[in-house]
């Protein structure tokens, strides 16, 4: 029996993770050592096994400090910026989350081991498909992905608690901020495509909303319709 076939047996049987340790250093490394303290959000880091959220040809690098391309000119955000929108909403058990631009589940997957549910719309149906089957396979049944157009929300399952945006507009989407129960956060990154763009945090208190800058980020283009 060949070697690699043994170790794939080893694994089987007894349940081992290979990437548990490469994990473990991500989190210490990249995410707690530059001041991320949450405890939801760290826990959550992890335990999502990254490597399946992102190409075969890909996984090797699943763990570095780094975005990673996924395909359809996507990427899958570095740790630290996953966990660091993660924080920035502070989420809890018995919150409702709102993600726009699934990509791979990745950040979907992150947020689903602390709320209740999350909505994640995704405009690009073979990622929305891909990102299906992942999280059906690593067995997250509080996620529900749509494919389509995210600038509109989803009106349907509103309020949100918290709505997470992995892509850049040069503005937030009023529907979104409408979407937004009182008390709720919004992250999103805001600037032109190819620039620095602005990571910016929407605090809705009392009716009214209060924006304010977290840090410099590039992240892909908001596409469709109604975000152009």
């Amino acid at each position: 029996m060949k070697y690699w076939v043994l170790i794939f047996v080893f694994y089987a049987v007894f349940q081992v993770d290979p990437y548990a340790s490469e994990r473990k250093r991500m989190v210490k490394h990249q995410i707690e050592a530059r001041g991320i303290t949450h405890k939801a959000t760290l826990k959550a880091m992890y335990k999502v096994p990254r490597h399946h959220f992102v190409p075969k040809y890909m996984v090797t690098y699943a763990y570095e400090d780094r975005p990673l391309p996924i395909g359809n000119n996507q990427t899958i955000s570095q740790p630290y910026i996953v966990a660091y929108m993660t924080a920035t909403i502070s989420p809890k058990s018995g919150m409702k989350v709102l993600e726009v631009g699934t990509g791979s589940g990745y950040q979907a997957a992150v947020l689903a081991e602390i709320v209740d549910h999350v909505y994640t719309i995704e405009i690009i149906p073979k990622l929305a498909q891909k990102a299906t089957n992942t999280l059906d396979m690593l067995g997250y049944e509080n996620v529900t992905i749509r494919s389509g157009d995210g600038y509109l929300g989803w009106e349907e399952h509103a309020p949100f608690d918290a709505v997470i945006v992995t892509a850049a507009l040069n503005h937030i989407p009023q529907p979104l901020i409408e979407q937004l129960k009182e008390g709720g956060s919004l992250v999103m990154p805001v600037g032109k495509h190819g620039e620095i763009q602005a990571l910016k945090l929407l605090k809705k208190r009392r009716g009214k909303t209060t924006e304010n800058n977290l840090m410099a980020v590039r992240f892909v283009p908001f596409t469709g319709k109604q975000g152009k």
